[in-house]
């Protein structure tokens, strides 16, 4: 790697230090730490949503689609944008008035408003398992892309680096520094893909000419995509947008409730359409540069095997020159960090405010708590990087919490918000048996009916036994 490629890398993370630095020192309790004083603009929450949403899955994800599908792969991130939108509008008006009457900190803690304590605690532990998990995979995934795309790092030093710095600027700053970094790497990704990017990638596989020589009209099409891949995302992403803990955070972490329904319609735009194209406009790119070869030096000829979600690091390690190959390498490690960084503060909530504070019975919001929440945090994203580094088979363990955190808690937190009485014991059982099913279906790699996403049948199964319970428990009444 060329030396100003290196000196452009450091600048970036020294940079990432400097914000948690600066907010370290601002803090003065743990409000301040976990949802940034309730004081922060729309803009800011805005980019740093999309930016979560977005950001650790966009050159993995979205390059993928591209290589494989070509332009319709876009419409996956339309599912981002309704979810967006749909949370802002029905959602917000509702979450943000109970964290101003509440001072919420934690998406749980509307499970105990509506339902009771216990509801709370699990759906904490959940949801803390899940992010631990989710943090070790952007870890780890954003490490094996560095050292595929860029060979002078290995594995262990990639995820060293982006662990130790993800976890000392988010421990040490909270979810002030996560937000204004999610906003510097947002920009800095953008920047990178749009001027850079996209820009040299078209000239260097031969322009629009041999866009159309090389690959099928297909992918240049919105519609090379079937109904059951538009349902799948769709019961993928949306739920996510009511179940997240890291979007609770930011909408209590708003100034206001006009701010927060701003900053998730400007989220939802620029997932898509912006985001969306800009995806797998580049990882078609790299389809047609992998079929004319551009590729063989790097091992990949055309027509051998390849990873579809490699091509475009390797298109942008083959097209770039110096120096740009550096402003790009931070855009790659912003993009993974806004993600893993923004689940970690997540994980360290839940841990914190739904399980600790449960257990010792201590009040969270004074300022001696805040050393502790910054040891929390850290000591959680040094286990989230452990894991990364040496138990894959944990973190997998660990992702189907995520799995089941999404379609176990979708049900209940709707019967909380929309539902006239919201029973206790159905959501309990419903959020055990909808997550149970999904995670027992993905392990079980049994074939779904339709090609359909397990997620759709855990998310049924916990209706059909929230609306069970709670009319077995209105007959018992009767």
């Amino acid at each position: 790697m060329n030396f100003i490629d290196i000196l452009i890398f450091i600048v970036y993370f020294a940079a990432m230090l400097g914000v948690g630095v600066y907010f370290f020192r601002k803090n003065k309790n743990v409000e301040d730490y976990y949802v940034g004083g309730r004081s922060m603009s729309s803009w800011h929450i805005g980019l740093s949503v999309v930016a979560t949403d977005v950001g650790g899955g966009f050159s993995i994800g979205l390059g993928g689609l591209g290589f494989m599908i070509g332009l319709a792969g876009s419409w996956m991130l339309f599912t981002g944008l309704i979810g967006a939108w749909l949370s802002a509008v029905v959602m917000i008006p509702i979450i943000s008035k109970l964290s101003v009457k509440h001072k919420f900190f934690t998406f749980p803690e509307v499970f105990e408003h509506f339902y009771n304590s216990k509801v709370a605690f699990i759906a904490g532990v959940i949801s803390a398992i899940g992010y631990i998990g989710f943090t070790s995979s952007q870890l780890l995934a954003g490490a094996k892309l560095a050292s595929a795309t860029f060979v002078e790092i290995d594995l262990l030093t990639a995820l060293i680096i982006m662990g130790v710095i993800a976890i000392v600027y988010t421990g040490i700053g909270g979810l002030k520094a996560v937000i204004y970094t999610d906003t510097i790497q947002w920009i800095i990704l953008m920047s990178g893909m749009v001027f850079l990017g996209i820009p040299i990638s078209y000239y260097a596989i031969g322009g629009m000419e041999t866009i159309k020589a090389t690959i099928g009209p297909e992918f240049l099409s919105m519609s090379n995509t079937t109904w059951q891949q538009l349902v799948n995302w769709g019961v993928t992403i949306i739920p996510i947008w009511f179940v997240g803990m890291t979007l609770y955070q930011r909408i209590y972490a708003s100034k206001s409730e006009k701010q927060a329904k701003k900053a998730w319609f400007i989220a939802g735009l620029f997932e898509w359409p912006i985001m969306a194209f800009m995806g797998v406009t580049l990882g078609l790119f790299s389809r047609v540069a992998f079929e004319n070869g551009m590729f063989t030096e790097l091992g990949y000829a055309a027509g051998s095997a390849m990873d579809a979600e490699m091509g475009l690091p390797i298109l942008l390690n083959t097209v770039l020159p110096a120096g740009l190959m550096g402003l790009m390498l931070s855009a790659y490690f912003s993009a993974i960090l806004s993600t893993a960084d923004s689940c970690l503060m997540a994980a360290s909530g839940n841990v914190q405010v739904d399980i600790l504070s449960k257990v010792f019975r201590f009040n969270h919001n004074t300022k001696s708590r805040l050393k502790a929440s910054q040891i929390i945090t850290l000591a959680i994203g040094a286990l989230s990087l452990l894991l990364a580094s040496y138990m894959t088979n944990v973190l997998e363990l660990m992702l189907y919490s995520y799995a089941f955190m999404v379609s176990g808690l979708f049900v209940p937190v709707l019967a909380a918000l929309y539902g006239k009485k919201p029973n206790s014991q159905a959501a309990l059982i419903s959020m055990i048996v909808g997550g149970s099913t999904t995670v027992i279906l993905i392990v079980s790699e049994i074939k779904l009916p339709l090609g359909l996403n397990a997620n759709i049948f855990g998310i049924s199964a916990s209706a059909a036994m929230y609306l069970i319970v709670n009319l077995l428990k209105k007959k018992v009444k009767e």
